[in-house]
């Protein structure tokens, strides 16, 4: 807090937690409120967090649902290591989350969720209710019958009892909204027209979004409203997308670049289940999405439009490229262009669905049975999905090879502002199809470019005859070969195919830092915005640390060995158990130091910088 505006404190940035069950709403609560504080101006980051089970008991700790807003008046990287409000729609919620609610700060908390019933439901003791106890006296509590309020609200428009009562999701953000003095008119907008069919809803969820405005501005619950002013940024159209979105309009803006019409073959899966409902959205494009019966079928499907002169695209989480590795394979055989989206979770087999993890990365690499090196490259934040799906797309067509997209369930659920491309910001794609028969004397597959990129003909063009399967190939002609010495040579063409991708990426520039810090920090994909902020604090308090950020991964950029050459102390964070530093030992002989968490949760910023800070003692 820095000084008080009559009845109102300015604050640079504040954390706020939603959180109740399941079916409270508090997902749609929480992203109303995010959207609205992006359009006034501030800058933003979320992670939603779903509960593990799909159908867990109402009430029960495992069913709570939670949605994180971090925002503030400069720029934001993390979804905050604690939260300064804490929305409690029942005694569940409070359990779960009180851990990581800054001291003196603000609950509200909703009198009707912390009844007999859900105490017992939340296996708290009635006498032990912390309400009543004094155990909640080092934060700020504000508690209102908000179940009771909502219903009342909505009472005349004669919903039944459950009916009413899930309204109260939006009497909470009516609350909170007053508190941070936001307005109303981009959520009544959403209201409308996604009850446009629905009028009894529609209008009781306006009506109990401002009753909640309302009383709190009535009741003098509040002992004053909080101002954050909005951040500074770069004049532009901005909109706040998150991963799963960014990842879909990138594959899209590549699709039009490229000239070529794009195919989605996928079997839903949490949490890339998202970008085949975007895409499906989008069929004005020329986007055909294909929900196939099993995650085998999609790949296939997508493998086959490939063939076939389109873009192909499969997405899945770890368990689903699991089932496609040997689908993988054969596209690695036939050299085709396949873009491989794993939105990436806590496993293995079924894991966490609904948590984060970076653990699928040996999986990218070697996951397949022979030699079968892929592409892979990793965004590193919800609006760098974009670039990075548009850059797959680009290096699978113009590089004939397989491309795996790394995200993970934090960035494809997270959102942030997105300042909107155009088309002509965007480098050119160049497809390696052959369609003109007086380019070529006589087609030869696996006839190879400078960059060992073969020429794609699309079946059925007079001229263009070839032959295709999962067999090795005679180099050239593309013939079935079983020659050992002809197997060598093509594995280890296709192995220089992807190395040579190295030639066409940037070169690995410092975040932070140079090569006179004190150490070197790693990280790849979504730890991006944790390490970025524990680095700036440790510089804030005088100890240099360099960092650098990987997006792609295989190959790795050409200058890596020589910037890590500079630090006798290289760090390597990652939420996983240590992979990416095997192969940086691996590749580099470099003894790196891990810092790894594997939770289900990102990195707190704290865990980052304090285990630098020890160590660098």
């Amino acid at each position: 807090m820095e000084k008080a505006l009559s009845n109102k404190t300015r604050l640079k940035h504040v954390v706020v937690k939603f959180a109740g069950d399941s079916g409270d709403g508090v997902q749609l609560s929480g992203s109303q409120f995010a959207e609205t504080s992006a359009l006034f101006g501030n800058d933003i980051a979320t992670f939603p967090d779903f509960p593990a089970e799909i159908r867990a008991p109402i009430g029960t700790v495992p069913g709570v649902s939670g949605f994180q807003v971090h925002f503030g008046s400069s720029e934001i990287l993390t979804a905050g290591d604690e939260y300064d409000v804490l929305v409690a729609l029942n005694a569940a919620a409070l359990k779960t989350n009180l851990k990581l609610l800054k001291k003196n700060g603000i609950i509200i908390a909703n009198n009707d969720g912390f009844d007999s019933k859900n105490l017992r439901l939340a296996k708290i003791n009635e006498e032990d209710n912390p309400l009543t106890n004094g155990s909640l006296d080092q934060y700020t509590v504000y508690q209102a019958d908000i179940t009771k309020l909502t219903k009342a609200a909505v009472a005349e428009f004669g919903l039944g009892n459950k009916e009413a009562e899930r309204s109260k999701n939006m009497f909470v953000l009516g609350m909170v909204y007053w508190l941070f003095d936001r307005d109303m008119d981009n959520t009544l907008k959403f209201i409308e027209k996604r009850f446009s069919k629905q009028d009894l809803l529609a209008k009781s969820n306006i009506k109990a979004l401002k009753a909640g405005y309302n009383f709190s501005e009535t009741s003098e619950l509040f002992s004053n409203q909080y101002e954050i002013a909005a951040a500074e940024a770069v004049k532009g159209v901005y909109r706040s997308i998150n991963g799963n979105q960014a990842t879909a309009l990138g594959l899209i803006a590549g699709s039009i670049q490229a000239g070529l019409p794009l195919f989605l073959g996928s079997y839903p899966i949490t949490p890339a289940s998202d970008i085949l409902h975007e895409l499906s959205k989008h069929k004005g494009f020329d986007i055909m999405t294909f929900q196939a019966e099993d995650e085998i079928a999609g790949i296939c499907a997508a493998i086959g439009a490939a063939y076939g002169g389109r873009i192909g695209v499969t997405t899945s989480s770890g368990p689903g490229i699991a089932l496609k590795a040997e689908a993988i394979g054969l596209a690695t055989m036939l050299e085709l262009p396949l873009v491989i989206c794993n939105i990436q979770r806590g496993g293995p087999s079924t894991g966490l669905p609904t948590k984060t993890e970076q653990s699928d990365l040996m999986q990218a690499l070697y996951g397949r049975n022979g030699e079968c090196p892929v592409v892979v490259i990793a965004p590193s934040s919800p609006s760098d999905c974009y670039e990075m799906a548009y850059n797959a797309i680009k290096i699978s067509l113009e590089h004939t090879v397989p491309v795996m997209f790394l995200s993970d369930g934090y960035l494809g659920n997270g959102a942030e502002p997105w300042l909107i491309k155009n088309l002509d910001e965007l480098p050119e794609i160049k497809p390696h199809f052959i369609t003109d028969r007086s380019a070529v004397e006589h087609y030869l597959p696996y006839q190879r470019e400078d960059n060992l990129s073969r020429h794609h003909a699309v079946p059925g063009t007079p001229g263009f005859e070839h032959r295709i399967g999962g067999l090795e190939k005679e180099n050239i002609t593309g013939n079935i070969s079983y020659e050992p010495a002809n197997h060598e040579l093509m594995v280890k063409l296709r192995a220089q195919k992807v190395a040579n991708v190295a030639d066409h990426i940037p070169l690995q520039a410092y975040e932070n830092g140079n090569q006179n810090s004190k150490a070197l920090i790693i990280g790849w994909g979504s730890t991006y915005g944790s390490i970025t902020t524990a680095v700036r604090q440790l510089q804030d308090e005088g100890i240099d640390v360099a960092q650098i950020h990987l997006k792609y991964i295989n190959p790795l950029p050409k200058n890596l060995g020589d910037i890590m050459q500079h630090f006798d102390k290289v760090f390597v964070a990652e939420l996983n158990s240590g992979q990416l530093i095997r192969l940086i030992r691996d590749k580099y002989l470099k003894d790196a130091i891990g810092i790894n968490k594997v939770q289900g949760q990102p990195f707190q910023v704290s865990e980052i910088r304090d285990t630098i800070k020890h160590s660098l003692a």
